[in-house]
């Protein structure tokens, strides 16, 4: 069925939830992006392009749909298809738990397992979260863990950092979305590179991390993504180098360097044998995000 058909041919809310799933498990594409697998994606791109709640999809299954939201969902059942866009992209929406973000083709889209770290405001490191008074988010993209952050911990300034101006171009926007203009502050830098004097309680990062073999055989959805945001040198490290050379200088005592690296933690430890990584524990398990501190980076 061509999408000029499905306009035609489907109605309700159920009927397209099933042709969706149909068109994502026929044409193979992948998942990663907010979702794990074609129901959930179908979910979620119909029921955001409908302007409906996420939790609404018993309630409308056998709701009839307009002939232009039809016309809408062909299109964009179709691109997500045969372009291999992220759902992130084509409905302008990324969530990280119950916090919505704006995305496009300037920033990556939100997946970061540091996310849920901050959502238990990084206890048991942080006893008291109210003394928290100034944190750095480290290629920040989206701007999604500095406004994160800036919920953990509702006493700190937030630096929102990325190298990239269009990346902060976004970032403006989602930190204007949560009203948070007088805590999180954008700056433009190379990592730490034009943070001379700048010292901090935390230092998140979730930088590029992806190797040079793991580029060439990226899926097109990640692809679509800018590949400034994702590729860190022939061993995924590059990004990660810099941040454990220079965090020590911008940190205040006792302060933390909380750093999500991909599945490069075995190459991590082999070239780094003298620092003593703490890994956190997330949904994904324990290779995903180290801490140090200020005193065992040295």
């Amino acid at each position: 069925m061509n999408p000029n058909e499905a306009a035609n041919q489907l109605y309700t809310l159920r009927d397209w939830l099933r042709y969706a799933v149909s068109r994502f498990e026929e044409g193979g594409i992948f998942f990663g992006h907010g979702t794990q697998n074609s129901v959930d994606e179908a979910a979620w791109l119909i029921l955001s392009a409908l302007h409906l709640p996420h939790d609404t999809l018993e309630t409308f299954l056998d709701a009839v749909l307009t002939e232009t939201e039809r016309r809408a969902l062909a299109h964009l059942i179709e691109r997500r298809v045969t372009e291999r866009i992220p759902t992130a992209y084509l409905l302008r929406e990324a969530w990280l738990g119950d916090f919505k973000f704006y995305v496009d083709e300037r920033v990556i889209v939100p997946r970061s397992f540091i996310a849920e770290l901050l959502r238990e405001r990084l206890e048991p490191w942080i006893a008291n979260p109210e003394e928290v008074t100034a944190v750095a988010d480290i290629c920040t993209g989206s701007g999604c863990l500095a406004v994160l952050a800036a919920h953990a911990f509702p006493n700190a300034e937030v630096d929102a950092v990325d190298i990239s101006a269009d990346a902060l171009t976004v970032a403006a926007k989602n930190i204007a979305d949560y009203a948070l203009q007088d805590h999180v502050h954008l700056l433009q830098s190379d990592l730490l590179d034009a943070l001379a004097g700048c010292r901090y309680d935390i230092i998140l990062s979730n930088p590029p991390y992806v190797d040079a073999s793991a580029m060439q055989a990226l899926p097109q959805e990640y692809r679509n993504e800018p590949d400034l945001a994702l590729a860190s040198g022939q061993d995924g490290l590059h990004h990660t180098r810099a941040l454990l050379a220079l965090a020590a200088e911008h940190l205040h005592p006792g302060g933390l360097l909380i750093v999500e690296i991909g599945h490069n933690r075995d190459a991590l430890e082999t070239a780094f044998p003298h620092l003593p990584f703490t890994w956190l524990e997330v949904s994904g398990g324990d290779q995903f995000v180290f801490m140090l501190t200020r005193e065992q980076l040295g």
